[in-house]
């Protein structure tokens, strides 16, 4: 029998437990293609936001998973509506995944559109404590069934040499479903966000940077860093 989304609201362990099941998938996805990136990342002269999201696409169609014939729409690079099976249960999801690419000076953050977050924002902006809603549901209605949404970013991290974009690690990071937003960010003073690189007084469009040390404070397994070959990746908890 198929777990119903909205049942998660009152259980965020196992929302929890589906957030965490699908970071490993995505992570052992990009691990098993990292030799591959690196040399993606080296030999191609497109821009690299369009070299790391063919990457990722690449490593997860080859790791494949339990489809559901549902198109899913948004602003994130690979969208994917499946099945996600656990032993005591199986939920439909609305898995999203967007990648990024920045220099390694920028590796500890990652920016964010509103649209790809169920969480309401809640920090300090030039002083004065802030909200803002994401546009992302925590719970996707498509047709008569509801997908639970998860949000996972890849960021891989580059510097330039010689011409060349040499890969040198990968951040991996699961941004918690709304229904967690007491866990994650309950206060602007208990936050996981930094500013956005967005200037309100020109009327761009809100965004705001992910920490990646923040969040992994808050629950250690939620932020994984891929490292190249040949060293190996342990999985962090």
């Amino acid at each position: 029998m198929l777990l119903n989304p909205d049942q998660l609201r009152n259980n965020l362990d196992r929302l929890e437990d589906i957030e965490k099941a699908s970071l490993r998938h995505v992570v052992q996805a990009i691990c098993d293609y990292r030799s591959s990136a690196v040399r993606i990342f080296r030999a191609e002269q497109d821009l690299v936001a369009d070299i790391a999201e063919d990457v990722t696409r690449e490593a997860l169609d080859k790791m494949g998973t339990a489809r559901i014939d549902q198109r899913l729409f948004g602003k994130v690079d690979y969208k994917c509506a499946r099945y996600l099976f656990h032993p005591d249960y199986a939920v439909r999801q609305a898995l999203f995944v967007d990648s990024k690419a920045e220099q390694v000076s920028g590796q500890q953050t990652v920016t964010l559109q509103i649209s790809q977050i169920s969480m309401t924002v809640r920090q300090f902006r030039a002083g004065q404590s802030t909200e803002v809603q994401g546009s992302l549901p925590s719970i996707l209605s498509l047709g008569l069934n509801s997908y639970i949404t998860t949000t996972i970013f890849v960021k891989y991290n580059y510097e330039e040499v010689n011409s060349y974009n040499e890969l040198r690690s990968v951040t991996i990071a699961a941004l918690p479903n709304g229904f967690l937003q007491g866990r994650y960010n309950p206060t602007a003073d208990d936050t996981i966000w930094l500013a956005g690189r967005n200037a309100p007084t020109r009327d761009e469009a809100f965004r705001v940077r992910l920490s990646f040390p923040k969040l992994k404070e808050k629950c250690g397994w939620r932020v994984q860093t891929i490292p190249c070959p040949p060293v190996e990746f342990e999985w962090s908890e």
